[in-house]
């Protein structure tokens, strides 16, 4: 992944959902598992639930690439989901010759990156699956409460190059859909305030900056979490396209200070809300503030102008503090 990870610009909207049924256990009952989105070789194509998705069909800039996450597979990569007992999450990675990898590069310390959040954009959670030797993956499911759910596989295949691909599944229940939080300029967790600053438009590289601060005094002793001192996610509301970024420098490179900022070079692929997901570790402890963020809005991003800071839900979705595994 590079240190300025950046979607294309697009046109708004997506296909259909494509349903594909897959069976992968229980967690509060059957799941259910969507493949969302297309690939050129068909792949995830059936009968689904439109409903949890926007239409789409569109083209990627000059390229024509689609934004991370948008596909259930992608240059001969599959992402299956398998069968699991109660509790658990399990997948497979498909290759070319339509084999299980089992090879994969350590990118950010983990050769392998699941992040997972409710398609209302709340539950966010990046966690680290471990690998069988015939090449499943397994991990205690981290979509810990009802609703339509989507599973970002990050990873980088041996001897490939880097790939996000993107999975719907639905835990059974009770479903309380979630309103989107409106925009602020800073969030508290765990008693931390993170603030952030920056005005992204729509197709430009802009820098944003998270300043980490507790019980009012910066907080210059973060931790490296994952090879770095913070990682940020964004999440597009409607499609969920993905970006995942990389703070700019860091940790031992002489020039980059462990807090209190944390800069991102990053570009956004078109206006509208957003969900940004700041992970940072401080006293052993992996931390998640959440913002939303209104780009190409007049006068800037980071919300109203009095600047009252969000506080992360203390039910499970967005929880503070949560552990990453």
């Amino acid at each position: 992944m590079n240190t300025a990870t950046k979607l294309s610009g697009f046109v708004l909207g997506l296909a259909a959902v494509f349903g594909a049924a897959y069976g992968v256990g229980q967690l509060t009952g059957p799941v259910t598992v969507v493949a969302a989105g297309h690939d050129s070789e068909g792949a995830g194509h059936g009968e689904g639930d439109a409903g949890h998705e926007e239409a789409a069909g569109h083209e990627e800039g000059a390229a024509g690439h689609l934004p991370g996450g948008l596909l259930v597979a992608d240059r001969g990569y599959t992402l299956v989901p398998v069968d699991a007992p109660p509790g658990e999450f399990a997948f497979r990675i498909t290759g070319p010759d339509g084999r299980p990898v089992t090879g994969y590069d350590v990118t950010h310390d983990e050769r392998m990156h699941l992040i997972v959040a409710r398609r209302d954009l709340s539950g966010f959670r990046h966690v680290h699956p471990e690998l069988a030797g015939d090449g499943t993956w397994r991990i205690v499911s981290p979509m810990d409460s009802p609703g339509v759910w989507r599973a970002f596989a990050d990873f980088t295949p041996t001897g490939g190059d880097p790939l996000t691909l993107g999975v719907d599944v639905t835990v059974p229940g009770a479903l309380a859909e979630r309103p989107l939080p409106a925009p602020a300029s800073s969030a508290t967790v765990d008693g931390y305030t993170v603030a952030l600053t920056g005005a992204p438009q729509p197709g430009r590289t802009t820098t944003l900056t998270l300043t980490v601060s507790r019980d009012g005094a910066p907080v210059t002793d973060l931790e490296p979490y994952l090879g770095a001192y913070g990682h940020l996610v964004a999440l597009r509301r409607g499609d969920l396209a993905y970006l995942h970024v990389h703070p700019e420098g860091s940790p031992g490179d002489g020039r980059t200070a462990p807090g209190p900022q944390v800069s991102f070079a990053t570009e956004f692929p078109s206006a509208g809300a957003y969900r940004l997901y700041l992970d940072f570790r401080h006293r052993g402890v992996v931390r998640t503030a959440e913002f939303t963020v209104h780009v190409g809005d007049p006068g800037g991003t980071t919300g109203p102008a009095d600047g009252h800071p969000t506080t992360a839900p203390e039910d499970g979705h967005g929880t503070p503090g949560h552990g990453h595994d």
